[in-house]
């Protein structure tokens, strides 16, 4: 049974925890402990209803505001597929804790309000969805029940999302009119809404493709550790351990080690402590060379005839996630897999619009949620693919070399 990987977005009380909420518990997929928990805490249990979005908002600062304020996941399954959920923050400035979520999902779920049609945070998530090409997207127009489930309200929200995809090119993009609160075409589909052509959400979210196949062809092996026991029984073991990102390491391939283009061959593969002829993406192993060469953390184990793009110059969309502004000649350490260099902006090329989609010019610094093309400079060569080609040797991000706190998501171009 295959795994859908989703994140939901929107504006403030769009209703993101309560969509959650109503497919767990329409699904049947909340424990009964769990049910009541929420019945106790539920501030509208005197009525009889059920506060569906505390099964999201875990801290206890979003109980209290009634918001969400960091990602928050959730598991469930149906006969067809398993799902988890990443519930992402609407608030402007836990926009950075919608990156983290969604960097990882096949499909996002954005709501709109249909009282309130495409406001600047639908526009500022969707941006971040092309720019981190999220394969499928969903637009749920929700709180029909608040425009007495008028076609025209919602025709009209899906004219003028349907501007803002073509914009920023993105693709499979579905349509669905809902009500979370009253699960109108959440699990079932609605009378209310029976002008409706389309299936439910969860019968979209069970029969959507995910869109991220595993990449076999380019083989990527960031070495996260070197094994040495130096002991008498294991005197000359040399073993380079990590996560083989993305496509097939054989024993007796011609590699390259980048940055420093050091070649040798596999000599052998280890795979769940036993020697292997081969191994594949996503799988973790050790790998033996041939010849003794110089490879550390950090590095890269690539096929000789098919090696990455090496330069300590690039460029990258940022997405910008702290108050303290981005400044050319501001210094981070850039980390991409398991390799950390020093890195220096030297421009801003453009700062983008989210109104307009506007690309604009001769900017001077970046601000908080800002998105924009930005060149970096690094200390030491960098081994990567452009995250449209190949996102796992392609998304990278930006620390603060003081505090060591994320501050930008880059997507290598």
């Amino acid at each position: 049974m295959d795994i859908l990987r989703f994140i939901t977005a929107g504006s403030v009380d769009d209703g993101k925890s309560t969509l959650i909420g109503r497919l767990l518990y329409d699904s049947k997929s909340i424990m009964i402990d769990q049910l009541e928990a929420i019945e106790k805490q539920s501030r509208n249990r005197e009525e009889g209803d059920i506060d569906l979005a505390l099964l999201t908002d875990g801290l206890r600062a979003e109980r209290e505001q009634g918001i969400t304020i960091d990602v928050a996941y959730k598991y469930f399954s149906t006969p067809k597929r398993k799902f988890i959920i990443a519930d992402a923050p609407g608030h402007v400035q836990y926009t950075r804790n919608m990156v983290t979520g969604a960097s990882n999902a096949d499909l996002i779920i954005i709501l709109v309000d249909a009282r309130n049609g495409v406001i600047e945070q639908t526009r500022r998530h969707s941006i971040i969805a092309s720019l981190l090409r999220i394969p499928n997207v969903i637009v749920a127009v929700n709180k029909m029940d608040m425009v007495d489930y008028s076609q025209d309200v919602y025709n009209n929200i899906v004219i003028d999302y349907a501007a803002l995809a073509s914009g920023l090119g993105l693709q499979n993009v579905q349509y669905i009119p809902i009500s979370a609160l009253n699960g109108d075409n959440i699990v079932e589909r609605s009378a209310a809404l029976d002008w409706y052509e389309g299936d439910s959400l969860l019968s979209i979210l069970e029969e959507v493709e995910t869109g991220r196949e595993v990449d076999l062809l380019h083989a990527r092996f960031p070495v996260q550790y070197v094994i040495r026991p130096q002991t008498e029984d294991l005197h000359d073991y040399r073993g380079y351990a990590g996560k083989l990102v993305s496509g097939i390491l054989r024993k007796g391939d011609a590699v390259t080690v980048l940055p420093s283009g050091l070649q040798s061959r596999i000599s052998s593969i280890e795979s769940g402590g036993v020697e292997a002829e081969l191994a594949f993406a996503p799988q973790s192993i050790i790998v033996h060379l041939a010849d003794d060469v110089d490879v550390s953390r950090g590095d890269t184990i690539v096929l000789s005839s098919d090696e990455p793009k090496l330069s300590n110059e690039i460029e990258v969309n940022l997405c910008w996630m702290t108050q303290k502004q981005l400044t050319p000649g501001s210094r981070y350490l850039l980390q991409l897999n398991s390799r950390v260099v020093k890195a220096v902006v030297k421009e801003i090329q453009y700062k983008l619009d989210v109104h307009t989609l506007e690309k604009q010019y001769g900017q001077e610094n970046l601000g908080l949620n800002d998105m924009a093309r930005v060149t970096l400079k690094t200390a030491s060569p960098l081994a990567y693919d452009r995250y449209a080609d190949l996102r796992v040797n392609g998304g990278a991000i930006l620390i603060d070399e003081t505090s060591h706190v994320t501050v930008g998501a880059c997507m290598i171009q």
